[in-house]
Formats: structure tokens, C-alpha cells, sequence
């Protein structure tokens, strides 16, 4: 019976990563495959007025380039109107929007810290269009990529368009390498997902959104970026990824900084899904319900059996003593994965450091936000990725 248990603590991490990450993404390009394409929406007679936005706080090293982007973007500019909210920034941010309100650039100051979620609230209660496109100040924009996330409204079923991501930077180090590839994969799933119909979150970088599928109660603690994929099916809307809309994401360069983004995005993730959890009844949001499941909660669960598969590789090592090599191992690799974590930022680890540092980091950060999750540790006050 022991060595059954272990077994099945062993398998249950190895079983859900297989799945969420293999076999999920088989059956949907499998049910995408007896899909038509999609008819791509043309281009309309007249551009909407669109609201842009941009949340932030103490970037004064990146506000002025993604400005700079966004007034670049192939748009009517008198079809746009640009808000800057700075969520009680300490630095010159401020002071850098103000130098763009001649050139039709709003700012709006939060008086305290609220939050990313608080900021975009205040973004949208500001919004005089009926689209509301929400940009990162540390990512930049391609000059077509504003029209094409903009164009995906032309078809009335639509509620959120979300950016086809790609991540850039140093390709040197072997953490960003993983970073890159995991965002591309991550890319791939989306399109297939909107294939079916609606991909099941957006990319918090780069958004566009129906000012009327605003919830303005929507809790500050929680994502509001995975949240508005929610919202739109819940009125009856589908959430798409568009190819045409590149944003081009700037990879980080350490794992202490990869670490807390991991912890804090994947707990708020983890409410927000709770928040939003009827979505997940098969009886009611039937092929969503499979795809939310799916694509995040069984991708979340790998992090939380991870300590199952400990416990059953030791309870099967009682009755197998030479399991206890392949244990023995799994302490070295965890052990140079601390070392990777623990790495100084301004030197690059080599290979067999990095690599099981940047897995080590992924891994703890995700068990450390089923933690969170499970005390009620909540947060709306962000601090943005220094890319």
C-alpha cells in the first residue's frame, strides 16, 4: 500500500504537467483542426475612438520610449485619447507625462497606492471611447499593431483582442532562453484557443477591452487583465489573441526578479479564478469551462502536488532503497538551483547553475502562491517587473 501511495504522490505532478502541457494543447489543435479559419475582419470605413491607457508606477526610465511608441503608432490621432495613470509614483513619472499633454496626453495621479487593478479602474471611469486599450509602460508596440488589435472589434462577437507577445532582450542567458520559449509556446495555445472560440485569459502587456464588459466593482486584489477574458464570456462575448498585434516584451534578466513575478501573478491568478469560479461548471460554459480548466487550473495544480511527489518518492525508497540515488540526486539539482537563485544579478551563472535555478525559482514561487492563496494573502499593491 505504501509503495501504491507513493506512486500515485509521484505520478499526480508528473500526470497534470503531461496534460496541461501536452495533451491539452493536442486536443485543441486536434478540435481546431475541423474548424474553418476564422474570416479576418476588414478594415473599417471610419477607425473607432479608442482610450489607451497606461498604468504605472516610478517608471520614469520607460515612460518616455512607450509614449514615444504609442504616438508613433499608425492611428487617427484624433481618434485616440492617451491616459497616463500613475499609481502615487515617487519619482519624475509624473513630471514625464506632463511633458506630453501638448501632444494630447492626459495624466491621472492616484493620491496613494492602490494597485495596478485601481489604476486601470480609474483609467476606465476616465474613458470617453467605448474601447479601451490597455498598454504596460515596459513593453513597446509595433507601428500596425494598435490598428490590429483595434480591428478585432469588428466583429460584434468580439469583447477582448489581446496581443500576440514576443518576448526580446539578452539571448545569452539560459533563464531568458526558457522565458522566450515558454512565451511562444504560450502564443501558440492562445491562437488555438481562439480558433474555438475564446482564448482564457489576456496578456496583461497588451489588451484591448469593450468599455461596457467593464466590472467596476471588480476587487483591486485581483488580475484584471486575466479577469476581462472572463468577463466577456460571462456577457455572452468571445476573448481573442490576434496575430497582427505584436508587442514585443523585454525578457528579465534575473531570477529573484522572475521569482516574485511568478509568486505575486500566479496568487492573484489564483483569486481571481475563485472569484470567477462558476466559469468553470462544464453544465453551464460547457467547451470554456474545459479550456479554463484546462489551460490554468491544472497548470496551477502542478505546483501544489509538487510536495506529493517528495513525500511518495521517499515513502517508495523505504521499500526500495535505490530510489534513494535518484533522491540523492534531486537534493543536488535543488541545491545548485539555490545557488542559481542566489546568483548576483550583474553576472551570468553558467549553464548547470542557471538552468536549475531558473526551474527551481518557477517551482517555489508557484508553491508559494498556493500558500498565499490558501491564508488569504492578498495584495493589490504591485511593483512592476524591472525588464
Amino acid at each position: 500500500m505504501r509503495v501504491w501511495l507513493g506512486l500515485a504522490g509521484v505520478l499526480a505532478p508528473v500526470a497534470l504537467f503531461a496534460y496541461a502541457y501536452v495533451g491539452y494543447p493536442l486536443l485543441l489543435r486536434m478540435l481546431a483542426a475541423r474548424r474553418p479559419p476564422s474570416r479576418q475582419p476588414v478594415e473599417p470605413d471610419e477607425w473607432p475612438h479608442i482610450t489607451i491607457t497606461l498604468p504605472c508606477h516610478n517608471e520614469e526610465r520607460r515612460l518616455r520610449a512607450a509614449l514615444e511608441g504609442i504616438l508613433r503608432a499608425d492611428y487617427p490621432p484624433d481618434r485616440r485619447q492617451i491616459l497616463v495613470i500613475s499609481d502615487a509614483s515617487t519619482d519624475r513619472t509624473d513630471d514625464i507625462a506632463r511633458e506630453f499633454v501638448a501632444r494630447g496626453v492626459e495624466l491621472i495621479r492616484l493620491p496613494e497606492r492602490r494597485g495596478k487593478t485601481a489604476a486601470e479602474h480609474a483609467g476606465v471611469a476616465a474613458a470617453r471611447a467605448g474601447i479601451v486599450v490597455n498598454i504596460d509602460a515596459s513593453v513597446a508596440i509595433q507601428p500596425d499593431a494598435l490598428k490590429a488589435l483595434v480591428r478585432a472589434f469588428g466583429d460584434a462577437a468580439v469583447g477582448v483582442a489581446s496581443s500576440r507577445d514576443v518576448s526580446v532582450g539578452d539571448i545569452t542567458a539560459e533563464g531568458n532562453q526558457g522565458e522566450s520559449g515558454y512565451v511562444g509556446y504560450e502564443m501558440r495555445v492562445r491562437a488555438l484557443e481562439t480558433r474555438l472560440g475564446s482564448i482564457v485569459g489576456a496578456s496583461g502587456s497588451f489588451f484591448a477591452m469593450r468599455r461596457d464588459l467593464h466590472e467596476s466593482d471588480f476587487p483591486e486584489a485581483l488580475s484584471r487583465d486575466f479577469a476581462s477574458a472572463l468577463m466577456a464570456v460571462e456577457r455572452g462575448f468571445r476573448a481573442v489573441s490576434v496575430d497582427d498585434a505584436v508587442c514585443l516584451v523585454p525578457r528579465t534578466g534575473a531570477l529573484r526578479s522572475e521569482f516574485r513575478r511568478k509568486a505575486r501573478t500566479m496568487a492573484r491568478g489564483l483569486e481571481t479564478l475563485w472569484y470567477k469560479r462558476h466559469l468553470m461548471n462544464p453544465l453551464r460554459h460547457g467547451l470554456f469551462a474545459w479550456m479554463l480548466i484546462s489551460h490554468k487550473l491544472c497548470r496551477w495544480l502542478v505546483y501544489l502536488t509538487l510536495p506529493l511527489a517528495l513525500l511518495g518518492a521517499i515513502a517508495i525508497a523505504t521499500v526500495w532503497p535505490p530510489l534513494w540515488i535518484l533522491i540523492a540526486l534531486g537534493a543536488m539539482a535543488i541545491a545548485l538551483g539555490v545557488l542559481g537563485m542566489r546568483w548576483p544579478d550583474d553576472r551570468r551563472a553558467p549553464p548547470f547553475i542557471a538552468l536549475p535555478g531558473f526551474a527551481l525559482a518557477s517551482n517555489v514561487a508557484g508553491m508559494l502562491a498556493w500558500m498565499k492563496f490558501f491564508r488569504g494573502e492578498s495584495s493589490a499593491v504591485w511593483e512592476p517587473t524591472r525588464r
